[in-house]
């Protein structure tokens, strides 16, 4: 059987890099077993990069992706864009090896005009191939928004029908959250995806504590918006199924990731979802043999 990478989003140790730095947050991210990370949420300064690649080189830990912005995703929104800082973030990737970009998201203001989508699509596909010249490959992450329709079509699809050379980086809580099974999708977009996400999904703790005043405008608060992200594992996905259908599509790199640890260390969480992994059969794929350099 093939294989792929296991890796970690960096975007769920913010907190321990605030704390300890990002030396030696990859230093415990590396004693867990992780051999690669996704950076995101993380200012590229050239500190910081230099402090990403002192720790690949130290601790065998690939830089595997990046992320960047087309344009502002708020109006307010600091930080690089590919429109203003292209050059920049090319060489943030050649210096740290790293031959895969990642949009996070388009921005907030396309939302809901598809005229505004489809300016987004073009700008990121150009991009794209302005990038494809640097050995340097952009895809874009997917949440649950993507699932509205537009003109009976999944914002989705749009992008995807509307690139050529834009790939997906394809989000597995987001798209179940989005009423879509993550394993059927994901073979839908079969040699446009190399790069997933794997968080669970689970239906958290019922508060009825509003019970006790008899307030029950606090019913649909405290019922209706209990999901949560999870460990894997500790969700509902199937991520046998998941993963097996993203290898065959075409796929090289499985972050763990998780939006909300509710209290828990991060680096325990991700300690529960490696072990998932792990006994699900996928030990090998934690090594760095199998990085796509």
């Amino acid at each position: 059987m093939n294989k792929g990478q296991i890796g970690v989003q960096m975007m769920m140790l913010k907190g321990k890099i605030d704390e300890i730095g990002i030396y030696a947050t990859l230093h415990e991210v590396s004693k867990l077993g992780y051999r690669s990370v996704e950076v995101s949420q993380l200012a590229m300064s050239s500190d910081n990069v230099s402090e990403l690649k002192r720790a690949s080189e130290d601790f065998g830990i690939h830089i595997a992706a990046l992320t960047a912005a087309v344009e502002p995703v708020t109006p307010r929104m600091q930080g690089e864009t590919l429109s203003n800082d292209f050059d920049k973030i090319v060489q943030d990737c050649k210096t740290l090896n790293c031959r895969f970009l990642r949009i996070g998201i388009l921005p907030f203001t396309s939302l809901g005009d598809k005229g505004k989508i489809l300016d987004f699509v073009k700008k990121a596909d150009e991009l794209a191939g302005r990038l494809a010249e640097n050995d340097i490959a952009l895809y874009y992450h997917n949440h649950h928004v993507e699932f509205q329709k537009y003109d009976g079509k999944y914002l989705l699809d749009i992008i995807k029908d509307n690139t050529t050379h834009l790939g997906f980086e394809m989000d597995v809580h987001w798209i179940y959250r989005g009423g879509l099974n993550p394993a059927a999708l994901i073979r839908k977009y079969a040699g446009r995806v190399s790069l997933i996400h794997l968080k669970d999904y689970r239906i958290g703790p019922v508060n009825m504590d509003f019970l006790q005043t008899g307030d029950m405008s606090k019913f649909r608060e405290n019922f209706h918006n209990i999901i949560q992200f999870a460990e894997l594992g500790e969700g509902s996905l199937d991520f046998k199924q998941i993963i097996d259908a993203s290898l065959e599509s075409g796929a090289k790199y499985f972050f763990v990731e998780q939006d909300d640890l509710y209290g828990r260390d991060p680096f325990d969480c991700l300690r529960v979802s490696g072990d998932h992994l792990r006994a699900l059969g996928y030990s090998e794929w934690f090594s760095l043999d199998n990085a796509d350099e």
